[in-house]
């Protein structure tokens, strides 16, 4: 069943006829136009009537209208819908219509663009129809199915016209099919009782008398209160104390804000009141909520700009006091809660200063944001103090715990890890207690408070724990340098001087046990009074003492204690070095030592062999028993001795000059070397040495005696060797005295 109602009237009454060629059977009912001018303006009850008797009675229902009258609140039969929406939910249940709007004569909009707009006004009729308890929540979509389909005008774009109307017959066809243009229709009548059902319908509508359309003077009321309206909408927009506020407003807060603009609405509205007061009351006080609210609307938006420039004026003001309450040693929490409560108030002052009186705003989000930004704020200082206060006592701790711990680790002994345990217990205890009288003023909880003392502890292990670690990494440099020390300079200190006397083999052993110690001092992290192990003598047994006992019985074969990966009872998240790394440690260790050893061995050997300058014994007495002859012959002559004298003072010179053990000193052949390059040059200087002392013995005594040449034999024979001897022995006491003046 279809049913038409148009612009204006070519129908009188209802009438209905069977469409032709549409399957399946097909009623179309035609109306007469909702405002034609037939029936005149105070007689539209009927047309009213048959519109409500279509839409109960019938499956879609076809309105036609005008393209230009879209959006007009009479010629777009808004009115008459509100009216018959309303009275159809009251007197009928949902059985799902579909509205089909037919736009006629349709302009150059496109239909993509008049479709929502017609949708739109149609579900705000739906929305502002009083509705009955039963259908208070019930959506537009329970009754009718929309539809929009637009015609061309016929008389300009006749062909067009006929294709459009043509494809629209179409639609037509199989219409209550699943899909169809009433595919979902609900309460369907069988065909038999169409009749009875349509005559009880009629009569429902006949009997009620909601359907009267409103007085003239209702009409016309609605129109000039409208007029009205609009002209005092205009004028408060274009009021020039208005634009200035709202000019204003745009660049910060104004004082006084809410008072000027109230006075500027209230002049307005007094305005729409003077002059439409002799309309009808109930439409001139609905249009002037109108006009009250699309003031409010228009000023809302300063409103809410003078809202934003307080709240953001009171966060600036509120963080600029609370840094000056923290610097100026007030307690966080003090300093957060008083701050907090004072640019609250503040701004509660700020919103009272701007309240419109017409308006019921509601302030409180902005409030509410402006507490959240106030809050966020002090988390974000109370995190950034927590977070420095956290820093200092780590680099304090820091500070005193890894110069220290280095120096313990590299002089350890078997209370390095006692005095580290101490030092760290002393170091963190005192951190601990800072912090968490620094903590006081942040009003923290306990869980949170201990979570941070906890892991500033966990920060002072770390730091002994990395330091640690550190010097594990270099200690076979700490080895080697301890060793170095120990082995190289003796109780004070003072250089070791390979003399013979010291015995290499006692010194090495405590020089490398020594190492040893500062190895097993490094193997494991002991900071934890539980944590005793047996490293030290595992290391001992294993690297010292094994060559001895392999020594003494090389047929035991004995397991290796360092052939594994942990120590025992030694966790190995506490383990620096393992038990395979210690034993590569040491082979690295000996064989890097062993020449500092042999070095000293050949040192002493040499020194043994420089300062034994006798022959062995038996030498000696073959020298007496063989050169026993010898002996007798230089005792019956003198001469011999005074020859051999004065070359044993020739050679003594000559062994000196040359510095024969110095240069033997570096070998064998090198010194011969050295010697024979030096001899005949040393020679040729004693000589000419020999020669000037002559010559200035000679110029010291021009007076000497003539007589003295004409002695015999004898005389000049003494005085020859008088005079040799006092040269050599000249000789001899420069040659001693030359090393040092070169030296």
């Amino acid at each position: 069943m279809y049913f038409f109602f148009s612009r204006s009237q070519t129908t009188k009454g209802i009438w209905l006829a069977k469409c032709a060629g549409i399957e399946p059977c097909t009623l179309v009912m035609d109306l007469e136009g909702t405002d034609g001018r037939e029936r005149g303006e105070d007689d539209t009850a009927f047309e009213k009537q048959s519109a409500l008797f279509a839409l109960a009675v019938s499956d879609i229902v076809l309105i036609n209208m005008w393209c230009h009258d879209i959006g007009r609140e009479q010629a777009a039969n808004k009115p008459l819908l509100k009216t018959v929406f309303q009275v159809m939910m009251r007197l009928f249940s949902p059985r799902k219509t579909t509205l089909m709007f037919v736009i006629r004569d349709k302009t150059r909009t496109p239909l993509e663009n008049l479709e929502p707009v017609l949708r739109e006004d149609i579900q705000k009729i739906w929305d502002s129809v009083p509705k009955p308890e039963a259908h208070k929540e019930t959506p537009l979509s329970e009754f009718f199915n929309v539809e929009v389909v637009a015609l061309s005008s016929y008389e300009e774009k006749e062909e067009q016209f006929k294709e459009q109307v043509a494809s629209l017959r179409q639609r037509f066809f199989h219409s209550i099919a699943p899909g169809g243009l009433a595919g979902d229709r609900r309460g369907v009548v069988p065909a038999s009782g169409f009749s009875f059902s349509a005559q009880q319908i009629w009569k429902v509508i006949k009997e009620n008398k909601d359907l009267d359309l409103p007085a003239h003077k209702v009409m016309v009321a609605t129109v000039r209160c409208e007029e009205i309206a609009n002209e005092k909408y205009a004028d408060f927009s274009g009021n020039e104390e208005w634009s200035q506020l709202e000019e204003a407003v745009q660049s910060g807060p104004i004082s006084g804000f809410g008072k000027k603009l109230s006075s500027i609405l209230d002049t307005c509205l007094s305005a729409y009141d003077a002059e439409a007061t002799y309309f009808d009351e109930g439409v001139r006080t609905g249009k002037r909520n109108q006009l009250e609210e699309k003031l409010l609307q228009l000023v809302q938006p300063a409103f809410q700009a003078l809202l934003g420039h307080i709240r953001s004026g009171s966060l600036d003001k509120f963080k600029e006091a609370f840094d000056k309450a923290l610097n100026g040693g007030e307690a966080f929490s003090v300093a957060a809660c008083n701050c907090s409560e004072s640019f609250m108030a503040l701004f509660d002052e700020g919103c009272a200063d701007a309240v419109i009186t017409q308006a019921n705003w509601d302030t409180s989000k902005v409030r509410d944001k402006l507490k959240r930004d106030i809050e966020a704020h002090i988390a974000s200082v109370r995190a950034a103090k927590l977070a420095e206060l956290t820093a200092l006592y780590e680099a304090k701790l820091k500070e005193a715990l890894s110069g220290p711990v280095e120096a313990l680790l590299d002089g350890a002994n078997s209370e390095t890890w006692p005095a580290i345990r101490k030092l760290f217990r002393h170091e963190t205890e005192s951190a601990v207690s800072g912090l968490s009288s620094a903590l006081s003023g942040f009003d923290m909880d306990e869980q949170s408070k201990g979570k941070l003392l906890s892991s500033l502890e966990a920060y002072a292990r770390g730091v002994v724990e990395a330091k640690t670690k550190e010097e594990a990494g270099r200690v076979l440099i700490r080895m080697k340098d301890r060793f170095t020390t120990l082995f190289s300079h003796d109780s004070d200190s003072m250089p070791r001087v390979w003399t013979g006397k010291e015995d290499i083999r006692a010194i090495t052993k405590t020089a490398r046990s020594s190492s040893l110690k500062l190895l097993s001092v490094m193997a494991a992290i002991r900071l934890d009074d539980g944590d005793a192990d047996n490293i030290e003598n595992t290391l001992s047994l294993a690297l010292v003492d094994s060559t001895n006992v392999a020594a003494k019985d090389r047929s035991i074969t004995t397991a290796d204690p360092l052939a594994s990966s942990t120590w025992h009872e030694v966790s190995s998240s506490k383990t620096l070095i393992t038990p395979v790394q210690c034993k590569s440690l040491w082979r690295q260790f000996r064989a890097e030592t062993e020449y500092s050893v042999s070095q000293a061995i050949s040192a002493q050997e040499a020194n043994k062999r420089n300062n034994n300058w006798l022959p062995p014994p038996w030498a000696i007495v073959a020298l007496i028993v063989l050169g026993f002859n010898e002996f007798m012959t230089l005792l019956r002559n003198p001469l011999y001795l005074g020859v051999i004298f004065v070359g044993f003072l020739l050679v003594k010179a000559l062994w000196v000059q040359l510095d024969v053990a110095g240069e033997f000193r570096n070998g064998v052949l090198p010194g011969l070397i050295s010697l024979s390059s030096k001899l005949v040059p040393t020679i040729m200087n004693m000589i000419k040495r020999l020669a000037d002392e002559g010559a200035n013995a000679a110029a010291n005594d021009p007076h000497r005696n003539p007589p003295l040449a004409s002695k015999n034999f004898t005389n000049e024979g003494n005085a020859s060797s008088e005079m040799s001897s006092s040269a050599s022995s000249g000789l001899t006491e420069s040659d001693y005295s030359s090393p040092s003046k070169q030296d």
